[in-house]
């Protein structure tokens, strides 16, 4: 009697494993429209139908398989853009190479909090955010200050977070500081920037004469930690900025 009751067990066993095997059988891309299809366990790894047989082939080192003519090269995307590894790893290790973690991706910067770096195929591009806007590591995008953790505050604004300051002898310039970080700002026509008082007012003042009308200038600039203005751009493919986000264009530098 007691071998007979192991029998229905044993059975049960083997289809149970029948069942999981055949859930976990790997896709054959052959066999498909598209031709390709992502690999079962692997996030960063599909197959593809090459000759009428099935390959296996790695995504670019720091990208993951989004599908067929999706992704930013290779039907390969950022991992963070969606739920690509949920219930699967990743096969490949990181290669490093200076300031990237991955031979693709977008990395924070190592000193700045308006920088960070873009990272293709082992080159790593600095990059700079605009408008006042931070480098958010969490999201792989610019964003407001006061949502990026830690980097709240410039030098400029040490003293007062939301108040005025003034720009080395300029009479019509000064940076004004909005939750901890600095934008460059012009005063009205004929005014002038009053560095006692840290507002614009009627000249003349202690320093600074009647002006003369000057063309006009943006409003808003990015300023880099030695608290210059900087000219700064987005690289394609970085999510939106948020709403009032105004990119300042690009102007050509001499080379020294």
């Amino acid at each position: 009697m007691g071998p007979l009751q192991t029998i229905p067990v044993f059975l049960l066993l083997l289809a149970i494993n029948g069942i999981s095997a055949q859930k976990d059988q790997q896709e054959d891309p052959c066999q498909t429209k598209a031709r390709v299809v992502s690999d079962q366990q692997n996030c960063d790894r599909y197959w593809e139908c090459v000759n009428g047989r099935p390959e296996l082939f790695d995504c670019p080192n720091g990208l993951v398989f989004a599908g067929k003519h999706r992704g930013v090269t290779e039907g390969c995307d950022y991992p963070w853009r969606a739920n690509y590894c949920e219930g699967k790893t990743q096969a490949n290790s990181p290669i490093g190479v200076e300031h990237c973690g991955w031979l693709y991706g977008i990395f924070g910067h190592e000193t700045s909090c308006t920088r960070y770096w873009t990272c293709w195929n082992g080159t790593a591009t600095e990059q700079l955010c605009i408008g006042g806007l931070l480098y958010n590591e969490r999201t792989h995008s610019c964003d407001w200050p006061e949502n990026v953790e830690g980097c709240q505050k410039h030098p400029l604004c040490t003293e007062d977070p939301n108040g005025n300051v003034p720009l080395g002898k300029s009479c019509n310039r000064y940076w004004q500081c909005q939750g901890g970080y600095p934008r460059l700002q012009r005063c009205p026509a004929m005014l002038v920037f009053d560095r006692r008082s840290l507002r614009c007012v009627v000249p003349p003042t202690e320093d600074c004469d009647i002006p003369t009308p000057a063309p006009t200038l943006e409003s808003e600039y990015p300023v880099g930690e030695n608290g210059e203005p900087e000219e700064e751009n987005l690289p394609p493919g970085v999510p939106s900025l948020p709403a009032g986000a105004v990119p300042v264009a690009v102007r050509t530098r001499g080379r020294n």
